[in-house]
């Protein structure tokens, strides 16, 4: 087979893809974009609150990866079971979902509320912060998880039904209950945060009110139309009527899906380790890399996108039992993202010295962050195909290898090089971010191997027995 062939996709193809992923790309675009301008709302109150927000944020970006993660082994499943056609198969594995989303919430709220304080002094513990700019930066953060905490439920039902909605390859609903979202975040950021148009001014705790309402929003038009368009999601049908959920599908998704939690819960952990380790250079590290992160995110919505088309792609096929096709896709598909994202990439670079400018911070801070956008630039590509390659192995079953690959991977490498780096050596936190995103290289020698072999390409659904009598499975 020569390399076009392989690679390279035809119209019907990339029509196929497009239709799939842009609606995504709009969302997460827009998200990113909108979290961009929050950013900047919070930013204009001060590097101090600015830095507080995006330590809550680390907390609960934590939060989010296990509920990734606890939802991802059960949509493996889902995913075939669409490529079967099979509704009961789906709506099982919906109940599980559930069932994870509300008891995974719940333990958040509630280690936030209690051990919050202590886990905002792991960030502040530089040697070049004040005990005043401590106590304020603890202060605000405080403030805003008070009120974030509320908005973890909605955002762990919308991602249960959205996610099962894009299991049938519907991203369009989705799309559209996010970006009612974001703009009524966006709106009442402005509103509470600076007090317009007689809103009361609150500061940072005005920011994690408007995020909470907009979750709250998201949840209801998510729900709302999951529900009303019934004869489409056919998996949603009785799914509250009799809910009983099959012990040997709960067994298989644990089997398969508990290293998928254990991961995303350790990378993430490995991620704000990571950023732990940044911020013992100061606060003002912590300005930066808040601003870097935000900005990456909004340049990386096509990886993102891409992630989701491999899952979604991918696993139809090996559930309906086509691996050569599975494997076929997969490969135009990484091809299609490593391309895009020399361009994502240069684009970075070459927007990176004027972004920053925007924020209302100290200069150091503004060319920290330039710095640090100019690194992850040059390193698009690699996270990009690094990135696939995750989901085409995930989207086999392989989960413990995903875990071994990803998780494991950061705490032995990245996680362990930041923290040398930056505790017992004395680099400018410039260089020691280049060594951090540069060594994720080594991770390429390990992943290419594992997807060229095609170990992960395989079916791992069967037909369901049906909870009725008269219901056709197919």
């Amino acid at each position: 087979m020569n390399f076009r062939r392989k690679y390279i996709g035809d119209r019907a193809f990339y029509r196929m893809l497009f239709i799939l992923v842009l609606p995504l790309i709009i969302q997460q675009g827009i998200t990113n974009f909108v979290s961009l301008l929050d950013n900047l709302m919070v930013g204009g109150l001060g590097t101090l609150p600015m830095s507080a927000v995006s330590i809550v944020n680390q907390l609960i970006f934590v939060f989010n990866l296990a509920i990734f993660g606890g939802l991802s082994g059960a949509s493996i499943f889902g995913t075939q079971f669409f490529g079967l056609r099979d509704w009961q198969g789906m709506r099982d594995t919906f109940r599980v979902k559930l069932v994870f989303s509300v008891v995974v919430s719940a333990a958040a709220v509630t280690v936030f509320l209690l051990f919050g304080d202590s886990l905002m002094m792991l960030f502040l513990k530089g040697e070049t912060n004040t005990p005043e700019e401590i106590a304020r930066t603890v202060a605000e953060a405080r403030s805003y998880l008070s009120v974030a905490v509320i908005g973890l439920l909605p955002f762990a039902l919308v991602q249960t039904y959205a996610g099962t909605m894009r299991e049938t390859g519907e991203t369009v609903g989705p799309m559209t209950a996010g970006l009612i979202a974001i703009f009524v975040n966006l709106i009442f950021n402005y509103l509470l945060i600076y007090g317009k148009f007689g809103f009361p001014e609150m500061g940072v705790k005005g920011a994690a009110v408007a995020t909470v309402l907009s979750r709250l929003v998201e949840t209801a038009y998510v729900v709302a139309q999951c529900h009303r368009r019934h004869k489409w999601f056919r998996f949603i049908e009785g799914v509250y009527r009799r809910f009983r959920i099959p012990a040997a599908l709960v067994k298989r998704i644990a089997v398969t899906g508990t290293p998928l939690l254990v991961n995303e819960i350790l990378w993430s952990l490995g991620m704000t380790f990571i950023n732990r380790n940044y911020s013992l250079r100061g606060i003002t590290v912590i300005a930066a890399t808040n601003i870097a992160g935000t900005v990456w995110n909004l340049f990386c919505v096509i990886m993102f996108a891409m992630g989701s088309a491999v899952s979604i792609l991918v696993g139809q096929r090996l559930g309906a039992g086509d691996r050569e096709g599975a494997i076929d896709v997969n490969n135009k598909l990484i091809f299609f993202t490593i391309v895009s994202h020399v361009a994502v990439g240069g684009l970075l670079v070459a927007a990176a010295p004027f972004i920053p400018r925007l924020y209302n911070v100290e200069p150091e801070v503004r060319a920290m962050a330039s710095s640090f956008l100019m690194i992850a630039g040059a390193a698009a590509p690699i996270h990009a195909f690094i990135h696939v390659i995750y989901f085409a192995i995930r989207s086999g079953g392989k989960t413990f290898v995903t875990f071994l690959f990803d998780s494991v991977y950061t705490w032995v490498v990245p996680a362990s090089l930041s923290f040398i780096l930056c505790r017992f050596t004395g680099l400018g936190i410039v260089p020691i971010y280049f060594a951090v995103q540069f060594i994720d290289v080594v991770k390429l020698f390990i992943g290419v191997p594992l997807l060229r072999s095609g170990f992960w390409a395989n079916r791992i659904v069967e037909v369901s027995k049906p909870e009725d009598e008269g219901e056709d499975p197919a």
